[in-house]
């Protein structure tokens, strides 16, 4: 089971099997990231961290403190897919980073949505 991007009309493979992926909120200026693993169930988020706190981006009350990161883990389903949108509005897009080490931005420049999944669920 691998990662799959999917962005106008195209279907990237990605050797991943769990990834991280980070952005700075647009407003506040803060780092957020979170922790996902390929299931047979779909997408699962297993933690999400984030270095402070503003306006929408409040951490949970199960949120504790480690480092300077407000760090929790979310009760969400596992997904089949998630979907990015990219405004090209903030300035930067979302890094995404694989549990092989690679690492790219996407999603900086306004465009159609973003697809993260499975690639069985997205090439269906």
């Amino acid at each position: 089971m691998s990662l799959c991007l999917a962005a106008g009309g195209k279907i990237a493979a990605l050797a991943f099997t769990a990834f991280t992926l980070s952005w700075t909120h647009s407003v506040e200026h803060i780092r957020w990231e979170e922790d996902w693993h390929l299931t047979p169930a779909g997408l699962t988020l297993v933690q999400a961290r984030v270095k402070g706190t503003g306006a929408g981006m409040e951490p949970p009350p199960e949120a504790r403190l480690d480092r300077g990161w407000w760090r929790w883990q979310p009760q969400l389903k596992p997904q089949s897919q998630v979907v990015l949108a990219a405004s090209g509005k903030t300035g930067a897009g979302w890094t995404l980073c694989g549990d092989n080490g690679d690492c790219r931005e996407i999603g900086r420049q306004a465009a159609d949505p973003l697809t993260l999944g499975t690639c069985a669920d997205l090439r269906g």
